[in-house]
């Protein structure tokens, strides 16, 4: 059998390959044809291995056409964040050196904004509806033959980290020169992983923006497979039960933030949807609180995966059953990997001793682009780190402390706010919790909790000392937050990253915190 989207669609072309957020089916013949046009069309404009398209579109099946596209003809694909204004995008676009942008017209003024900063050029620059100043990708498209193009070979996709620290950087990995075909057991293989395999009658739920790393990893990977993949454009916790219900979802990729939006929901309207087509619920990108987790497989069943991973490689993995005997573990390293734990010093850390967690992927062969010293200071030998902090223990599973930038140093003692966190959402009143340091002239740094109530809790003093005495009977007396916040609703990137800097900063102006 051959893998990869284009040899599937070329032997069942009537499979449903996307439903789009509005219902409308498009098949895998029609998308691999639209996709053909589209390889032909910049070709003609004269593309070569090795150049970039980049693109800003909400979920929808032209996202994924230009994706395709990209792995098919030697062309690195950029997909940019849709919330990004026109100088983040104008940034990208120089530093990548995109030769074509493909643009919905939902987010126009940024991207004509971003484009125009460039400098590149209008011909080069496409629209899905109507954007001033681009062409519609018709113009691109409608002309050009259905045809397998000449000259493919295996594209990447080029995402660009989320800039926690400085601009965002692109993690590029070397082209491989084969074909899309026999790259296509590459493209799809993180599924294997999961036990999920091509055809299946699988069917995979997009709840996240496609900007991301992972959620573009996880459902191309199931185009790559012959899945279909249903998209969402706004997610909920309703939508999704519905949808899975309804198309029979048989594996989606979701974050812990969607777990307690769900759990959230009245207990009559969550259990009313029939999830039993559900086989893998996977999840990742940031720590999941055990009581939320323990809730999820006690509504779900022993389905829900998880992962650690990040844009830049990975990684481990932990089944249901797994989890239930290790409680907050993260799993053990995937057959293509090593995880291993190094000091400050760049010593390796044995059983349960708490340092920097640092990967490998066989040939480590991305790199920060146009940033060698940001290569560089990632790597140990052939690891990287993206700076996570954690240990394994003695039968190598890997549990995650926090990352070291969001580390609190009170008096000498290490604090790992996520452990914080997960006690505070495990109070019915809480909805969500970020936990950070903020200056303290005798201490160095005292612990700070910012809380989300829950539909119709009253925030105030009364709930504040109610969570401090909870936390109280819960953690250790240094651990306890001197005070708490209450806001309507945590900053969160579309994903549900945690955008904890935007909390914690204002805190530091004037202030140098050591890390």
């Amino acid at each position: 059998m051959e893998f990869g989207f284009w040899a599937m669609a070329a032997d069942q072309p009537d499979q449903i390959a996307v439903v789009e957020p509005d219902g409308t089916e498009i098949t895998a013949g029609a998308m691999l044809a639209r996709c053909n046009r589209l390889v032909h069309g910049l070709q003609a404009l004269g593309l070569e291995h090795g150049d970039v398209v980049a693109a800003v579109m909400p979920n929808c099946a032209e996202f994924y056409t230009v994706y395709l596209a990209c792995l098919q003809a030697g062309w690195y694909f950029v997909p940019i964040n849709n919330h990004s204004v026109g100088p983040e995008i104008a940034y990208i676009l120089e530093n990548s050196e995109a030769k074509a942008l493909v643009a919905h017209e939902r987010f126009a003024d940024a991207c004509v904004a971003g484009a125009k900063e460039a400098g590149l050029a209008e011909e080069r620059c496409f629209a899905v509806g109507e954007v001033a100043g681009f062409r519609p990708i018709t113009e691109l498209i409608d002309p050009h033959p259905e045809t397998l193009p000449p000259r493919r070979a295996a594209g990447m996709v080029m995402n660009y980290t989320s800039g926690t620290t400085g601009q965002p950087k692109g993690i590029r990995r070397s082209l491989s020169g084969v074909s899309p075909e026999d790259a296509g057991i590459g493209f799809g293989g993180i599924l294997m992983l999961f036990g999920i395999n091509p055809r299946d009658d699988n069917v995979h739920l997009v709840g996240s923006p496609l900007y991301h790393t992972a959620v573009l990893v996880f459902s191309g990977a199931a185009l790559n497979f012959g899945h279909t993949v249903v998209l969402m454009d706004k997610w909920s916790g309703e939508g999704m039960l519905e949808r899975i219900e309804k198309y029979r979802v048989t594996h989606s990729h979701l974050v812990p933030t969607q777990f307690r939006r769900m759990l959230a929901l009245p207990e009559k309207q969550r259990l009313s949807y029939d999830l039993s087509s559900m086989r893998h619920m996977i999840h990742a990108a940031a720590p999941c609180p055990v009581d939320v987790k323990r809730r999820m497989i006690e509504w779900w069943g022993p389905v829900v995966d998880e992962y650690y991973a990040a844009s830049e490689g990975g990684g481990t993995i932990v089944t249901s059953e797994e989890w239930l005997r290790k409680p907050g573990t993260v799993g053990k390293k995937w057959p293509i990997s090593e995880v291993a734990i190094f000091d400050d010093a760049g010593n390796l850390l044995g059983p349960n001793e708490i340092g920097t967690v640092y990967m490998s992927m066989g040939a480590l062969n991305f790199e920060y682009h146009k940033d060698p010293a940001k290569t560089a200071a990632s790597r140990i030998d052939n690891y990287f780190t993206v700076g996570d902090l954690g240990y394994l223990d003695e039968d190598g599973y890997l549990f995650l402390c926090d990352r070291k930038i969001d580390m609190i140093i009170w008096g000498g003692t290490n604090i790992y706010p996520a452990e914080i966190e997960g006690e505070l959402v495990s109070h019915p009143k809480v909805i969500d919790a970020a936990v950070f340091g903020i200056p303290d002239e005798e201490w160095g740094e005292q612990i700070k909790a910012v809380v989300e109530p829950a539909e119709d809790v009253e925030p105030g003093p009364e709930l504040e000392a109610e969570l401090l005495a909870f936390c109280a009977e819960r953690l250790a007396r240094y651990k306890v937050p001197k005070s708490i916040q209450f806001v309507a609703e945590l900053p969160r990137d579309p994903n549900g990253k945690l955008l904890k800097r935007k909390l914690r900063d204002p805190y530091w102006e004037g202030h140098e915190r050591v890390i």
